[in-house]
């Protein structure tokens, strides 16, 4: 039997000396309980009787990842609609976005998984990723897993503003943005031309009867947008 004194200081095994380390390099936070992190890199593909998979995990941790990202979008985009908010969340939260910054941060090579099987490894690398989220929040409460998010995730492994660039529906947030100033707002196809490879197609926008930014693209949809953001920075809102 164990003394208080063994317990307290009872030496960490090498594997859980890997996981201490890995979450400590890749969410800054120091596990307490590892068995929770043991359990969030655990894929059912190699789980048991004895050994629980991440599965229940991965269901808690998506819905505190859900509401840490809510919380911090809502803050930061203070004059933005929730339909705007949940756009952008959900570009963050998606499958594929998880799974390239579980990559990141090298998932798959402290995982527990059966990789003589067919499976995808960044879809398990983004379902671990959530798993270990529930386990901090497990472990050291909800301000502990947003500290992780917001000061850690967000610095190393996500580019938010490069992500806004790269997603950001722009005629759709012109729309919204008319909407609001209860403007009219359209699209007028002022050219369009068959290069013979290709078609190129201009479009300028029109507000309340007044010309706005103009845009040119190989489909009348990629005119539009390249229209809408040069709109948009014309009236401040980029």
């Amino acid at each position: 039997m164990l003394t208080l004194f063994q317990f307290l200081f009872k030496k960490k095994s090498q594997r859980e000396v890997e996981i201490t380390q890995f979450i400590s390099k890749s969410f800054g936070y120091q596990p307490k309980s590892i068995h929770y992190f043991e359990r969030a890199l655990t894929h059912k593909s190699i789980a048991n009787e004895v050994i629980e998979s991440n599965e229940r995990l991965e269901f808690l941790g998506d819905a505190i990842l859900d509401s840490i990202i809510a919380e911090y979008l809502y803050t930061k985009f203070p004059n933005e609609d929730e339909g705007y908010l949940t756009k952008i969340k959900s570009k963050i939260v998606n499958r594929k976005t998880l799974g390239d910054m579980g990559h990141e941060m090298g998932l798959s090579k402290i995982m527990k998984y059966d990789n003589s099987r067919s499976i995808k490894l960044q879809t398990i690398e983004g379902n671990a990723f959530e798993a270990l989220i529930g386990a901090i929040y497990l472990d050291g409460g909800y301000r502990k897993a947003q500290y992780a998010i917001e000061q850690h995730i967000f610095r190393k492994y996500l580019d938010l503003n490069q992500l806004l660039v790269e997603e950001l529906d722009f005629k759709s947030k012109l729309y919204i943005w008319c909407q609001k100033n209860k403007l009219q707002l359209s699209f007028e196809l002022v050219s369009e031309e068959n290069l013979g490879h290709e078609w190129k197609y201009t479009v300028e926008v029109i507000i309340n009867e007044q010309p706005f930014g103009i845009g040119i693209g190989t489909s009348k949809k990629k005119a539009e947008q390249v229209a809408s953001k040069e709109t948009l920075e014309l009236i401040g809102e980029l």
